[in-house]
Formats: structure tokens, sequence, C-alpha cells
């Protein structure tokens, strides 16, 4: 169940369809928070449970590899919509696990490896969220990948 941005007829007008916007925009994002995390953290206390904070989110170097990783697979990923998708629900699974980890974790020395704190509980259930709507945002006109070519072998 490959897709593609393309109509039979050539590449969609218009350009690049919402998933594949929104994993461009989510990667681009992350990316720079990550960077902007490394310069508020530097690397020392690599996975501390009392991170520094960057606008009121609590982070720690680990946190901005995760970041950083985060963002780098969006920027690849978004180039086609196929692995758009595929993007959205890595996204999805992922940041719905940190999510309910950073509810039990968050504030726990033993467990809270990334830091977390409020403002990360919401961003992370945001990302799920987003990671969703890349996923299974309907793309009007969408085919599927060498289905033009299937029909034309009959």
């Amino acid at each position: 169940m490959a897709y593609s941005d393309r109509t039979p007829a050539g590449p969609r007008p218009g350009g690049m369809s919402l998933p594949r916007i929104l994993a461009l925009v989510v990667g681009v994002v992350y990316t720079l928070i990550s960077l902007a995390g490394f310069l508020v953290t530097g690397f020392d206390n690599f996975a501390s449970e009392n991170g520094d904070s960057l606008l009121g989110f609590e982070v720690n170097p680990l946190h901005n590899v995760v970041h950083l990783l985060t963002g780098v697979l969006g920027l690849v990923m978004a180039r086609r919509l196929a692995t758009a998708r595929t993007y959205g629900w890595i996204l999805f699974v992922a940041y719905a696990a940190v999510f309910i980890y950073g509810l039990f974790a968050g504030g726990d020395p033993d467990a809270d490896i990334l830091a977390l704190n409020g403002p990360d509980h919401v961003l992370h259930l945001l990302t799920a969220l987003a990671g969703l709507a890349i996923a299974l945002w309907p793309v009007r006109g969408e085919v599927r990948a060498g289905a033009d070519e299937r029909a034309r072998l009959g």
C-alpha cells in the first residue's frame, strides 16, 4: 500500500501533500529544538533527571538527542507520502509511549532519564496527535504508487 503524491497525470497540483508538509514542519521544529537544547545543556549530565530549562521545557543532553533523531527522521521521511505516513505512525507510537512514561517517571530520580516536566508531557501528547494526523490525513486524489501502471497492463 505505498502511496504517492503523484496523480496519473503527473505531480499533484500545489506541490506537497499536507502529511508531507506536516512531517517536514515537525522535522524542522524538532531539529531546531534539539540544537537550542544543546546550547542550553551542553553535554554534561547526559541522562540527569534534573535538566536545564528551555522555554519552560526541561531538557538534558539525552532528551536533546531524542529530539534531534526525531527531527532528522522527519526531514528525511518527508520526501515521499508513504514515508511521511510511516513517520507519522512512528511519532504517534513513540511519543504516546513517552507521554505515558513521563506521567509515571516524571520527577522520579531513578526512572526519569529524560528530565521530563509538565510542559514536556503536553508537547509529547501534541506530537503524538500530530503523528496521527500525518499518518491518517486524507490526501485528495491520492493514488497508490504503481496503480496507473497496473491499469495500463490490464
